[in-house]
């Protein structure tokens, strides 16, 4: 048995595709150029991608050799995606697909770009690094620094408005809503962008700045301003944000409950 076919997410994806293809012929076309043609999961992201991100300045066919080269490199891209993809398919109402956010959620698009440009970043190609980012910024409307660090499960919700500083770090299973900024305070520089925690949930809107630290499993509410430390396990709301309540052993980035 091939190493594709030992992939349960991927056989899923391609049943998924099959049934939308039978569903929707008008999609026919773009469902077999994106999926059904390709033989991996890492195919059908590399194709996606270029497709999306291609431009007079660089075509589709340099950036999917380019792709590929970072996930034949770097296994961790490959390890994150399929849990971006499992995180939004448990956490988001609206995927009852594993195939929705790799065809169709730019949130999921704009993170997975990220992590090929942090590739090349690690690889001291910062100037192509930039301008992937610059392209990601017009294409996805997320604008996410290449040296930015982010774990695996994560999900950025919709991906709209999203800013990820320089030095900041999310770690595994946070889920982000549009318009969520992890900025710095000024212009001084060095480390000086948030780090999240495992398992955090940023509300819509919410603005996290300077070098400071949000707990694991703390829950920041929709349109506040966060500007010092948030203890784990306990909600903040408002600007400034202020602690509102305690948690308890649950996961707000599992469990999207919005109310603060």
């Amino acid at each position: 048995m091939s190493e594709a076919n030992r992939d349960p997410l991927w056989l899923a994806i391609l049943q998924e595709t099959e049934q939308a293809v039978r569903d929707e012929p008008l999609l026919a076309s773009f469902l077999h150029m994106t999926v059904l043609r390709h033989s991996t999961l890492e195919d059908v992201l590399a194709f996606h991608l270029s497709s999306k991100l291609a431009s007079p300045v660089m075509d589709a066919r340099a950036l999917l050799e380019l792709f590929r080269e970072a996930l034949a490199a770097d296994p961790q891209i490959s390890r994150a995606m399929r849990a971006d993809i499992s995180a939004c398919y448990d956490r988001d109402p609206a995927c009852d697909r594993y195939s929705t956010p790799l065809l169709y959620f730019k949130g999921f698009h704009a993170l997975q770009s990220q992590r090929i440009t942090h590739w090349l970043w690690q690889q001291d190609r910062k100037t192509l690094a930039y301008f992937l980012q610059n392209r990601i910024s017009e294409v996805m409307s997320a604008d996410i620094h290449p040296a930015a660090r982010i774990g695996e499960g994560v999900m950025l919700d919709h991906g709209t408005g999203v800013v990820v500083g320089e030095t900041a770090v999310i770690g595994n299973n946070v889920s982000i809503l549009h318009g969520v900024t992890l900025g710095g305070s000024g212009k001084e520089r060095g480390d000086r962008h948030p780090k999240i925690g495992d398992g955090v949930m940023i509300g819509a809107g919410a603005a996290i700045l300077g070098n400071l630290r949000v707990g694991e499993c703390a829950k920041v509410g929709a349109g506040s301003v966060v500007l010092d430390d948030v203890p784990p396990h306990t909600t903040v709301a408002g600007v400034p944000a202020k602690v509102v309540a305690q948690l308890g052993p649950g996961t707000p980035a599992l469990d999207m409950d919005q109310r603060v």
